[in-house]
């Protein structure tokens, strides 16, 4: 990546740490050089502290280490976007982040999925279960969002956790596969529910 750590006297660049998976954003620490190539290294986040004038790596002490996934730098090439996996709370007091939010929610995992769906539809294989649904056509895609529908609903009588969650999963799986073939994105699904809520 293409980083300018000139642009300000004192060779920091601000790195902004958000989650990976659920999208909040987690802190705001500083990189110089030496801090941006150990984390490109280590694969672990690791700041220029300001108050301690060296290094740090984030969870030295506490093991709340900052996986990186995803390093991105902005179209100024004087800030970082840095996704991570946070093996724990983010900040010093306990809390999940430095702005005192609740980090959880995996719902960003489902835009990924509609993504991959998109792709196997576009770009169909034969070894792809995924692209076979697409060239059955909606019917047989409507007639496996029943099934796991029923499927679902008679899991949700017994008291087997891990069966139902199983089953929750296919009919989502399926649902999206079905709002593709229909060409409509999730996010306006979740308008209409947006709305709703409104009203």
């Amino acid at each position: 990546m293409n980083i300018d750590f000139s642009k300000n006297t004192d060779g920091l660049i601000p790195a902004v740490i958000q989650d990976a998976e659920t999208g909040k954003v987690l802190m705001l620490g500083y990189m110089n050089a030496e801090a941006y190539e150990k984390t490109v290294q280590e694969n672990i986040v690791t700041f220029f502290s300001r108050s301690k004038q060296r290094l740090w790596t984030k969870g030295e002490t506490s093991s709340n280490f900052l996986h990186v996934k995803e390093m991105l730098v902005d179209c100024d090439g004087d800030t970082l976007l840095i996704k991570v996996h946070p093996a724990g709370p983010t900040c010093h007091t306990g809390a999940d982040t430095c702005f005192d939010e609740v980090n959880q929610g995996k719902g960003l995992f489902l835009n990924y999925l509609q993504g991959i769906i998109r792709h196997r539809k576009q770009n169909p294989t034969e070894k792809s279960y995924t692209a076979s649904l697409f060239k059955k056509g909606v019917n047989k895609i409507a007639q496996k969002v029943g099934e796991e529908a029923v499927e679902l609903v008679i899991e949700a009588k017994d008291d087997n956790v891990d069966l139902f969650k199983g089953e929750a999963a296919d009919l989502l799986y399926h649902y999206l596969i079905l709002l593709e073939q229909k060409n409509i994105d999730l996010d306006e699904v979740i308008a209409v529910l947006q709305q709703r809520h409104t009203q």
